[in-house]
């Protein structure tokens, strides 16, 4: 199927300075760029640098006044939906280097926490039946609930409030999925059905040798998504970064099936 996208953004800054955006859709395995374009307004600087893992890139910018960013992209996504149920862990002696990294705890990730609780409630279960399992459990026990999570917020925060946005199921799933000695990162993603439209985020996990897209929300499969970056939790997949403050002026994403 193929996605169109059209992400507009408008900041101003407290004062000059660099900032770093990822918001272009990544030329990674299973999706295809048709087309894309990005206008950046009026710049002192301009670079692009690879983002983790090779997928994606984020571009360095330094604006000369207001910070603004008008993307445009048709995207094909070439990925079929995962059978969790047939995925099998790999052997953790066996794990690629890429992937050994994302079984260690990170800041919204703190994932030690959590080995008791995986143990208790999945400990029947293995390889992808264990993190389809606890992906349910997220979407039946924590509430989508608009702006009670904020820059600070853990998924040891989440799971004890049982509410949060989309980066806190996210960072939940990937807790749960490392606590189970199970590779998780997030992505940061388009999707088509996203309420309401934003940057959407999601969980990636390693099984059969291979990374595997899934949406603890449920408001997004594998094969109608595109990802613009991957990381070990929000910290490295943020659209926007910048060292002085930008206060929001708009921002609108909107994303739509083209057939």
């Amino acid at each position: 199927m193929k996605i169109a996208i059209d992400t507009n953004l408008e900041y101003d800054l407290a004062q000059p300075g660099p900032a770093v955006l990822s918001v272009e859709s990544a030329g990674a395995l299973g999706q295809t760029i048709v087309e894309a374009r990005i206008d950046l307004g009026d710049l002192d600087s301009f670079a692009r640098v690879p983002g983790d893992e090779g997928i994606g890139e984020r571009i360095i910018i330094r604006p000369r006044g207001q910070l603004v960013c008008h993307y445009t992209a048709t995207v094909s996504i070439e990925r079929d939906r995962p059978d969790f149920a047939s995925l099998a862990a790999t052997p953790f002696e066996r794990l690629p280097g890429d992937a050994l990294r994302y079984t260690l705890p990170s800041i919204y990730c703190p994932s030690t926490r959590f080995g008791t609780f995986v143990q208790d409630t999945f400990g029947d279960l293995s390889g992808g039946a264990r993190v389809a399992a606890m992906r349910d459990w997220i979407e039946n026990n924590i509430a989508y609930v608009a702006g009670v999570s904020d820059a600070d917020t853990t998924a040891a925060d989440t799971f004890l409030d049982r509410q949060g946005v989309c980066r806190d199921y996210a960072h939940l799933l990937v807790s749960l999925c490392r606590a189970s000695n199970l590779p998780a990162r997030i992505a940061s993603v388009y999707a088509p059905d996203v309420d309401p439209p934003d940057f959407h985020a999601v969980t990636e996990v390693y099984l059969d040798g291979a990374w595997h897209l899934i949406d603890a929300t449920g408001m997004a499969t594998a094969d109608q998504m595109a990802i613009i970056a991957v990381g070990r939790d929000a910290t490295d997949v943020a659209f926007l970064s910048s060292v002085q403050r930008a206060t929001l002026r708009a921002q609108t994403i909107a994303v739509k099936r083209t057939d």
